[in-house]
């Protein structure tokens, strides 16, 4: 497994403040898994609130989103 630095904002935000801020950037949500070498369906459940990211992937896909 290749473990890729994840780019993480300053600041512990929420799921919604996350959304509005990939949607500001001009990104899909898509793009932004991709770049994070995240899944897009891990990256959408923790945005969506179905998983709350305490570990692994999901996690990681948190962390990218600067939500912990």
């Amino acid at each position: 497994m290749i473990h890729r630095q994840v780019k993480k904002p300053p600041l512990k935000v929420t799921a919604a403040q996350a959304k509005a801020r990939i949607r500001r950037e001009g990104k899909s949500f898509k793009q932004v898994a991709e770049e994070n070498g995240i899944n897009y369906r891990t990256l959408q459940a923790v945005l969506n609130g179905h998983n709350k990211g305490y570990r692994g992937n999901a996690h990681r896909a948190a962390v990218a989103l600067g939500m912990k």
